[in-house]
C-alpha cells in the first residue's frame, strides 16, 4: 500500500473552507472528486489543518493511500491537476511512510497575512488582502507582534480545535514586513494554531496600531486579564504558506 503526500495551493475565494462539508464546495471535496476520477477507492483524504471559508493556501498538505496507482508520483501530480478545478492545484506529490499523518506529524505551520492602505476600493488586490482606508503604523505593528513570541495561553485569541484541546501554543515567528508596493505582510509560525487565531492576532495588532487598544492591553490579554476590541481580520487576507515536518517521511 502506498501513501502519498501532496502539497496544495488554492484560491480560497470560491471554497467554503478546506474541510469536506455536505452541499458546499470545499478543497477536500474537490481533491477527493479528482482522485475518484483516477480510480481512487478511499473514503477520505487527510489534511494538515483546516482553513476557513475564503482563506488561501500555497502550502496545504494532504495525504491519502492509493493502491491502484502504478505510475510515478510525478504522473499523479499531472493527472490530478488535469482533473482539478482552476482554483486548486497540486504543487508537489511524493510517496511517504505508511504511517505519515499530515496533521499529527507536523512540527509547525506558517501563515502570511496581507494588509494594504488605499482609500479607494481595489477589487483585485482585495481578493488577497485587507484594504484599509487608513494607514497603519509599522513600528507599532512590530512592537505588538513581538509580544506573541514564545509559549503562551492564547485563549483570548482563538478557540481550541477540539472540545478538550489546550489553548497553549508556541509561536516561533511573528513579524511584519513592508513590501515595495506599500503592502504590509505579517509572517507568523507556530507549532499549531487555535481556530481563527491568526485572524484574531492580526485584528488586535491593527487595533493597537490605530490606538483602539494599547500594547499593555495586549500583554494583559495574553495573561488572561482585561479585554480587547472584538473582531477578526477578514479571511481573504490570510494564506497558509507552509507546514514543516521531520525527516521520517
Amino acid at each position: 500500500m502506498a501513501r502519498y503526500q501532496v502539497i496544495l495551493a488554492y484560491d480560497g475565494s470560491g471554497f467554503a473552507g478546506s474541510q469536506r462539508q455536505a452541499k458546499v464546495r470545499t478543497v477536500q471535496g474537490e481533491l477527493e472528486n479528482a482522485l475518484r476520477k483516477l480510480g481512487w477507492m478511499g473514503k477520505s483524504v487527510l489534511l494538515a489543518g483546516r482553513t476557513d471559508t475564503g482563506v488561501h493556501a500555497t502550502g496545504q498538505v494532504a495525504a491519502f493511500d492509493f493502491d491502484n496507482w502504478t505510475h510515478p508520483a510525478a504522473k499523479l501530480l499531472q493527472a490530478l491537476n488535469a482533473k482539478l478545478p482552476a482554483d486548486l492545484a497540486v504543487k508537489k506529490a511524493q510517496i511517504v511512510d505508511a504511517d505519515f499523518h499530515p496533521r499529527f506529524d507536523a512540527l509547525s505551520r506558517s501563515y502570511r497575512y496581507r494588509v494594504f492602505h488605499d482609500p479607494v476600493r481595489d477589487p483585485l488586490r482585495e481578493r488577497f488582502g485587507w484594504r484599509m482606508s487608513f494607514a497603519v503604523d509599522g513600528e507599532s505593528l512590530n512592537r505588538t507582534a513581538e509580544i506573541f513570541l514564545g509559549t503562551h495561553d492564547f485563549a483570548s485569541f482563538g478557540s481550541p480545535t477540539s472540545e478538550m484541546g489546550t489553548t497553549v501554543r508556541t509561536v516561533t515567528k511573528s513579524e511584519w514586513r513592508k513590501k515595495p508596493n506599500g503592502e504590509w505582510q505579517y509572517e507568523v509560525r507556530a507549532d499549531a494554531f487555535l481556530y481563527r487565531m491568526v485572524r484574531r492576532l492580526v485584528f488586535v495588532q491593527v487595533a493597537a496600531s490605530t490606538g483602539k487598544c494599547s500594547v499593555k492591553d495586549v500583554q494583559s490579554a495574553l495573561k488572561g486579564q482585561g479585554k480587547l476590541p472584538a473582531g477578526l481580520a477578514p479571511a481573504n487576507g490570510l494564506t497558509l504558506t507552509n507546514v514543516e515536518y521531520g525527516s521520517h517521511m
